[in-house]
């Protein structure tokens, strides 16, 4: 790669960086510890500038004279860009108070604090001083994102009322509980009088940032809940000019020039297609192929729920150490990284989904992390624990991400995060894992169709809400009626969809694109394709756009039949 598309690549990561500074400490840059965003009016304008000029840049490349591997780099770069501009749209800004980045986050500037700062790790005393700044620093990114929340009720931009509701119940959490604050960590052990830093830390979350989550507390439940859009408003096409704005969140979402509609429909498509799997499987295990009655016994049978927190954690750890013991026959190779199984922290737990991956830190402070959700395990189905545990670790998301950071790329390429790509690849595993053996029993089997409805209805609520203004309700009732998914879990999934609109159609859209290019590389190669030659082709380049990765596929099968 030349000097100036390196530097090209290299500015292009330090922007994004620069954007979410709390997932660069989280990534391991240590650069923006003592920062956090910047979603005050001249800050995000700056930000948009900044990503104009990158834009123009990326597109006087002459693309036809790039290598191989420039031109995915540059298809990455193009991809990075846009997705950063999409987010800093005003209509997201004011109706969440920050850039749509994260389904965790639910979206808002108090909840991405709450969850993502306890996970930061300290490894020498700079990271600790700069803890403290960024500490210091919140009242004023509370305080900026209550005046976009404040600009959006004058121009009709206003969030949804039941995740205001969510953030409000996250900040009490936090506020009740000061003996035990998430965010008052422990110092690196060099650190120099640890117990006055300690208590330094203490002050300051007790003189600033609580008085603030209190301020921000009173003006969500107030001025910001009474303005919220009620449930049967809950789309992106209720805000002004938001029907255009999904569209172009679900182009850049699965990497696809596909509208909603054809989403919508290939959902409906893929729901119907799943009728004969339940009543095979249904048929052995619980002697019914009646499919209502199916889904019914899979909702209610307590005798297929978890009793005990513990065991929902320890069904995650057994279910990854199958999957460590099988992959060597499936892949060519495995990261060196380390994946680990954790528990959903308590302040994010109750409006957090059943579970999630949170990437290894490039300085090596943190390994790759399976978080899942413990809570209520009389809620949580035993069935859909091996298939839940393959999508996120491994050979999901670990497998996937652990791979991408050990590759020799550009650092952009090794951490970039390609929605349709990753949750393809995640959701295109839990198919994989019954082709290696991995599930123990039919009634986990089941868990995998349970995982392909919940995706497939996923097309279905996501575009029914945000384009053609479904009420929430209705939203509930297809996927009650159309999948297996306990009521809990149907709650905080669709809260998520509404907090971030289009990002659940990138599961299928991936892994449908995954699955015809296996498909057509063993038409054309026979006897000679190789299932872990195909992964390496796959996950052999990083996170790319689709549309990059068929090309990459097809080259692979046109190099193989040589």
């Amino acid at each position: 790669m030349t000097q100036p598309r390196q530097k090209l690549v290299d500015d292009v990561y330090d922007a994004v960086m620069a954007l979410s500074p709390l997932e660069a400490s989280l990534l391991g840059d240590h650069r923006f510890d003592a920062v956090l965003p910047d979603v005050s009016p001249a800050g995000v304008e700056r930000s948009r500038q900044a990503l104009a000029v990158l834009r123009r840049r990326a597109a006087q490349v002459d693309v036809g004279a790039l290598s191989t591997g420039d031109r995915v780099t540059h298809d990455v770069v193009t991809h990075v860009v846009a997705q950063a501009a999409h987010a800093l749209d005003d209509r997201y800004l004011q109706s969440a108070a920050g850039p749509v980045t994260s389904g965790a986050a639910i979206g808002s500037a108090a909840s991405a604090l709450l969850a993502g700062m306890p996970k930061l790790v300290l490894r020498e005393p700079a990271n600790a001083d700069d803890y403290l700044e960024r500490c210091r620093r919140i009242p004023d990114w509370l305080r900026a994102a209550e005046d976009q929340l404040l600009a959006g009720l004058r121009s009709g931009c206003v969030p949804a009322v039941r995740l205001v509701a969510a953030t409000v119940r996250q900040i009490d959490r936090y506020l009740e509980d000061a003996d035990d604050d998430p965010l008052l960590v422990d110092p690196p052990p060099q650190y120099p009088d640890p117990g006055r830093w300690r208590a330094l830390l203490d002050e300051v979350l007790t003189a600033v940032v609580r008085p603030a989550l209190r301020r921000h507390r009173t003006i969500l439940a107030g001025q910001v809940a009474l303005a919220a859009r009620p449930d049967d408003q809950v789309g992106l096409c209720r805000l002004p000019g938001g029907a255009q704005l999904y569209r172009d969140a679900v182009a850049l979402h699965t990497t696809t020039d596909a509208s909603p509609e054809h989403y919508h429909q290939l959902g409906l498509d893929l729901i119907a297609a799943l009728a004969d799997e339940y009543r095979e499987l249904g048929g052995r295990t619980l002697g019914t192929t009646d499919v209502a009655e199916i889904f019914a016994r899979l909702r209610e049978d307590p005798a297929l729920r978890f009793t005990t927190s513990r065991q929902v954690l320890d069904a995650a750890v057994i279910a990854l150490d199958r999957a460590q013991d099988a992959v060597d026959e499936w892949f060519e190779a495995r990261p060196s990284i380390a994946c680990e199984v954790r528990e959903v922290p308590p302040i994010e737990a109750p409006e957090s989904t059943i579970a999630y991956y949170q990437p290894p830190a490039l300085d090596g402070s943190r390994p790759g992390i399976y978080y899942v959700n413990t809570t209520e395990p009389h809620l949580r189905p035993r069935f859909e624990a091996e298939a839940l545990a393959f999508h996120e670790s491994v050979p999901g998301h670990h497998t996937q991400i652990a791979t991408a950071m050990e590759l020799d790329l550009p650092t952009l390429r090794r951490v970039v995060y390609l929605t349709a790509y990753a949750e393809g690849w995640g959701l295109y595993v839990e198919r994989l894992a019954d082709e290696m053996g991995l599930y123990t029993d039919d009634v986990s089997r089941l868990g995998m169709l349970s995982f392909d409805s919940w995706r497939a209805c996923r097309l279905v609520v996501d575009t029914g809400m945000h384009a053609f203004g479904w009420p929430r309700s209705r939203a509930v009732e297809f996927m009650r009626a159309n999948s297996p998914q306990a009521e809990r879990n149907i709650d905080n999934e669709l809260d998520r969809y509404i907090g971030w609109p289009g990002q659940a159609l990138s599961y299928m859209a991936g892994r449908t694109h995954i699955v015809a290019l296996r498909e057509r590389a063993l038409r054309s190669l026979g006897a000679r394709f190789d299932v872990a030659a195909f992964h390496t082709a796959v996950l052999g380049h990083a996170a790319v756009p689709l549309r990059t990765l068929e090309r990459l596929v097809d080259d692979w099968v046109t190099a193989r039949a040589r």
